[in-house]
């Protein structure tokens, strides 16, 4: 358990991980700490809106749940915007087995039980990162790199694991969001931390894996990195055309070479602007290796 964050930590934190950090109105005073304790914190909860342009919602609220909703609305463009600061209307109630699990940072999240004694507003921070939440909304490279940033860039601060990040239907039945699947973003948090990401404690047999690599992470293809998975990014890059940015052919070590070659295979998937930045994620990596 750990005290919160203040909004100048908070925002410093961010930065430092990376984040371009946006604050937002009053958000440095907008809180529901009237209605009880903010904190203890210990873990934090990733959701997305379920809606389009969800900002002023985020802040706001409505006349049922006031706001804000969250601490932090994350952009499609990756840019995060300061919502609150202290208790939000974000998780609701959730059930005892998933706050232990992520009290004792578990690498295992269990089901969470039907009953639901636990006010997870006391004791998670919460982000809403746009998307419909349809499965079809696609969640952008640089939206999704943003999301690990901002949950690491918390467990860093407070001296916590990335199994201290828990979805928001990891704690309740009745949510199911994020649309994107926990385990994948909790070894990308892992991999942001600088840890060694543990394996999944029941993997599927090999006969019922797809044939896509699993995306190992953003970590491994930010500037100065160098690494296996640059070398297998820029080996699927030449056999999908793309060898004429590698004149000395593709090596372990991330350039502007292969920025460039990342950059020339999202804008023909028909991306743009942020979902063509030249660096991949987890989209860039399923349709390169599709």
């Amino acid at each position: 358990m750990s005290t919160p964050m203040t909004a100048d930590q908070f925002v410093k934190a961010l930065v430092a991980e990376g984040l371009n950090v946006k604050e937002y109105k009053d958000w440095r005073n907008h809180n529901r700490n009237h209605k009880g304790a903010w904190g203890p914190v210990h873990g934090v909860v990733i959701h997305h809106t379920a809606g389009t342009n969800s900002l002023d919602l985020c802040y706001d609220g409505t006349s049922e749940l006031p706001g804000p909703l969250c601490q932090t609305y994350l952009h499609k463009n990756g840019t995060a915007y300061m919502v609150g600061n202290g208790r939000a209307n974000h998780a609701g109630t959730f059930a005892q087995n998933a706050v232990t699990a992520a009290v004792n940072e578990s690498p295992t999240h269990p089901r969470p039980d039907a009953s639901e004694p636990v006010d997870g507003n006391v004791q998670f921070y919460g982000i809403e990162i746009e998307n419909l939440g349809n499965g079809k909304d696609p969640f952008p490279d640089v939206q999704y790199q943003a999301a690990v940033l901002w949950a690491a860039a918390i467990c860093r601060f407070h001296g916590w694991t990335a199994n201290s990040v828990i979805g928001h239907g990891e704690g309740t039945r009745r949510k199911v969001d994020p649309a994107f699947d926990m385990n994948e973003f909790r070894r990308n948090v892992a991999a942001q931390l600088g840890q060694s990401p543990k394996p999944e404690p029941k993997p599927e047999p090999p006969a019922t894996r797809p044939d896509v690599p699993a995306f190992p992470g953003t970590y491994y293809f930010r500037p100065g990195a160098k690494n296996q998975f640059v070398t297998q990014l820029g080996r699927q890059l030449v056999k999908k055309g793309y060898g004429r940015y590698y004149k000395v052919g593709p090596g372990p070590q991330w350039t502007a070479v292969d920025r460039a070659a990342v950059r020339a295979f999202q804008e023909a998937q028909g991306w743009s602007g942020a979902g063509a930045d030249g660096y991949p994620g987890p989209q860039t990596w399923k349709r390169l290796f599709s």
